[in-house]
Order: structure tokens, then sequence, then C-alpha cells
């Protein structure tokens, strides 16, 4: 592959773009519901799923011999181990660890009492106001990268923001991955769906940070799902030999919808959720100790009528709130929620189900919120409005979670009060002019003005609203800066694998 002189991070030309957005750095205390009994109890369950059922590692004779040679029980494909031991693995990964972004300004950090937000990922089509839905293409991948950069309430920029499926499947990685190092500047993840697609944004993540500092330092993550219940295939096992081997971060998320991958049972599917990905966290420490991994956790109810996953229920949110409990006292960072709804469109249904579930997000203190902007319909779709609006809100969300309440003495506004009589107002007063443009959070897509005023202006909901946002964001979009001699190397590593690579459509 190809190499470069070794160059600090921090001396790379930092974008002229949006305002850095970096991580949050959280003042809120966790909602934390259960005490300790019930905590002690699902631990129980959990023990009971690592020590007596087993996961099966399918698929992938290395991981089965990776973990004989570490002395767990292997029987067909099934692995058992002592609690202790996962636990004892589980505890070798960082509670918290930061991931380089090419700007260095944009770095975020992961666990501990930060936030990061991501948008959605995954999606096969896409859908916006003026062209309704259709299958996402590599021009909508474009776009929608480029509003992730320019928004500051989005930390960090995934990778499948939707899918580009007008590029054959064997070579897309390649230019989503281009996509996300070119047109964007914050921290990104990268491929994971085979093995050589792994690897080749591993190795362009070393064309542009270079390989003194990846040695060092997380620069990238790969995403993996479970095959839940309790069912690790070789996607997860590759994935992590790929990027744990070479010290870069893996975040595994089991997929549990209650009734179909789980029983209807909130308290089993929490509990089978974390028996999978401690499971699968031992593997990656047995790969490389001390590899960043992310505990994941997709819990959903679901209609037991149709089949249909549902979101923003009372059950996905309680399943983030003890989630939290339960992956900080395994001592792990969390991703879990986001703005999730089964919606078609942004309208009061999404509304609802993406507060409900984003805020319990929040709440539950998940340290990196994939889909946390972006999601329609069950995530089979990004929704350009719906990225936008989402965003919107996050920045509500951060507000409340890095600020929290000001009491210094400033905030007590005690000098305001000399200066108004009784039965006056403080729109004039030297407080409020002090701290008039940034007392309060304002929504950059609510309307709060009277009807008269929203009627001069075209009686406009907030979906267009939001499609004139981001239509501009577009319009003024200025990539971030790249050196020639990265981008030069990126460009004919690209090259160079697709001429090896045969265009296939699966």
């Amino acid at each position: 592959m190809v190499r470069r002189k070794k160059k600090s991070a921090r001396r790379r030309s930092e974008s002229s773009g949006p305002k850095p957005s970096p991580h949050i750095r959280r003042k809120l205390p966790w909602f934390e519901i259960l005490d300790e009994e019930q905590l002690t109890q699902l631990e129980s369950q959990v023990d009971w799923f690592m020590q007596d059922v087993g996961v099966a590692f399918r698929d992938d004779p290395i991981a089965l011999i990776t973990w004989q040679e570490a002395g767990a029980t292997i029987k067909g494909d099934l692995v058992t181990a002592p609690a202790d031991f996962i636990r004892n693995l589980c505890s070798k990964a960082p509670s918290e660890f930061t991931q380089l972004a090419r700007n260095p300004a944009r770095s975020v950090r992961i666990g501990g009492n930060h936030q990061v937000f991501a948008p959605i990922y995954g999606a096969p089509f896409v859908r916006d106001e003026a062209s309704g839905r259709r299958y996402g293409d590599l021009n909508a991948f474009h776009d929608l990268v480029k509003l992730v950069y320019s928004h500051p309430n989005l930390h960090h920029s995934g990778f499948v923001v939707c899918e580009p499926c007008d590029v054959p499947v064997s070579i897309r990685h390649l230019d989503m991955q281009m996509a996300h190092f070119v047109l964007n500047d914050k921290p990104c993840l990268g491929a994971i769906t085979e093995m050589s697609r792994a690897q080749d944004s591993v190795d362009m993540a070393e064309i542009v940070f270079g390989k003194e500092v990846m040695d060092e330092h997380c620069v990238i993550m790969g995403n993996v799902n479970t095959n839940s219940p309790l069912l690790v295939d070789k996607v997860v096992t590759e994935a992590i030999r790929t990027y744990c081997s070479r010290g870069q971060g893996i975040i595994v998320a089991p997929f549990i919808l209650s009734g179909a991958m789980g029983p209807v049972s909130t308290a089993a599917s929490i509990t089978q959720a974390m028996a999978e990905a401690m499971m699968v966290c031992a593997y990656s420490q047995l790969v490389k100790p001390g590899a960043p991994f992310v505990l994941g956790s997709f819990l959903s109810s679901m209609s037991l009528k149709s089949g249909a996953p549902t979101f923003g229920m009372p059950e996905p949110v309680i399943s983030n709130y003890v989630i939290g409990q339960l992956a900080r006292r395994v001592g792990l960072p969390l991703r879990c929620g986001g703005s999730l709804t089964a919606s078609k469109i942004e309208d009061a249904q999404a509304a609802y189900e993406s507060a409900d579930s984003m805020h319990s997000t929040m709440l539950a203190g998940a340290n990196y919120v994939l889909h946390a902007a972006g999601w329609l319909e069950g995530g089979l779709c990004t929704g350009y409005e719906k990225l936008i609006m989402d965003a919107d809100r996050l920045g509500s969300y951060q507000k409340i979670l890095d600020i929290g309440l000001d009491t210094s003495d400033e905030a007590f506004a005690k000098d305001a009060y000399s200066e108004v009589q009784a039965g006056g107002h403080f729109l004039g007063s030297s407080h409020t002019l002090r701290h008039y443009e940034n007392a309060f959070y304002e929504p950059a897509l609510s309307d709060s003005e009277n009807v008269e005023s929203w009627e001069e202006k075209g009686c406009k909901d907030m979906r267009q609203r939001a499609y004139e946002r981001w239509q501009a964001m577009l319009a003024s979009y200025q990539p971030p800066a790249l050196e020639e001699s990265i981008k030069d190397a990126l460009d004919a590593f690209v090259a160079k694998r697709k001429e090896e690579l045969p265009e296939a459509w699966y």
C-alpha cells in the first residue's frame, strides 16, 4: 500500500468550513432506574448465558481456535466460558478513548462522560421534499456526507449515510470511504461487509493519518451487528481481526427485536444483548488486548400482529436506561438509541417516536449515538429533511448535557435586580444586553413568531424550512482542506483496487 512520511496529525491544515463541533462533555447525571438488587439479577442472567448457554461463533475456524487456545469450552461452534474470565477480558478494553479526526479540532472522545452524535447508517433509500422516495445513489451519498460535515451538531460522519445503489457492491466501499476522507474532516467509520473491504478502509486510513500516528491512536472504527439470538458470524470476527489487530476500534451491537430475535421480555432481551456483546468484546481482547471496543445495543419492540419493528415505545426506552447502567458497570463505552421512528415521512409520529427514543438515549448516557439524525421508515430510508430536523434538536440536547444549569455569580444576575424596579421588565437591562445573543438555545428550524409573520413568509411548515436549509447548506458547502499528496495517494489506491476487483452486485 502507499505510505507517506511521518507527520504529526496536529500539523494538518484545518478546515475553513463549519465551526468545529467536538464531542459533548456531559455534566448532567445519568438517569439510572434500577437498584443494586435488580442489577445483580440481570448480571446473573448475563453470566448464565456466557457460562451455560453460550454464543455460537460460526463459519470462522480461526475464531474458534483463538477461543480454544484461550481455554474456552467449544462444542461445535458454540463457545462458553466462565463469566469471570469473560469479564476480565472485557476489562482490558479502554473505558474511554479518543478517535482522531483528519482535522484535530474535530477529534472525539468516546466513553466516560462524553457523548458523540453520528447520522443514520445503512439505509438503501433516500427521501426529500422535492424528489420523494428513491434508491440512494452516489450523488445522494455525497450530498449527505456534505450535510453531515456542515452541521455543527453532528460530531461524527458515520459511514453508510445511505447505500449508493448505483455503484457495484464490490467497489462501493471505496467510493464511500473516499467521500468521508475528502468531503469531510470529522471522524468516520469504515467498511465491514467483507474482510478485504475492511482492510481497504484500514489501508486508506493509514494513507490519511500516516503509519506512525495510526500505530498510536484510533483513527477509524468498524460497526458490526451480531446475528441475534446468540450468533456471531465471520463478518464480525473478521472485522475484529482487521480493525482491532491494527489497534483500531470496533463497535458491536446486537440487533434484537423482542419477540423475534429475543423473547417478548425486555429483561431477557437486555441480558441476551449484554451477553452477546461481552462475548464479542472478550474475543476482540484476545485478538489485541487494549483495542478500543464500544458495547452496542439495538433493542426494539415489534408489532406482534404484523412483525414490524416499532420505535420510541416504552420497552426500548427502558432498555436504553438499563443498558446504560450495565455498560458502566462493565466499564465499556456504550452505543445505543438514536432518533428512531417507523414513520415514512417527517410527521407527528416521527417527531414523537424520535423524541422519546433520543431523549432516553441522552439520559441513558450513550457515548456513541449512531442514527442520531436522518432515520425514517425503520431505518430503510434516510430523510434529507429528517437529518436536518433531528440535528437541529441535537443542539438542544447538547446544551442540556454540556452546560446544564449555570450557578455562577453572573447567572444569579443580582445587578439586574438593582437596575429593574418592581413590576418592570428586564429586556433593556445591562445583564440582558450582555447575554442576549446566547442566553437561550434557538433552534434554527422552529418558527416562534406570530401567525401574521408566519403567513407573510408563506405558511411554511418545518419540512419546508428543513428542505430550504439543506439546499442552502449544499449551495454554500466548501470542502475541507486536504494535502494534495494525501489526495493523490487515495486516488491511486482506489484506482488500483478497482482494477483488481471485479464488478459484482452482491
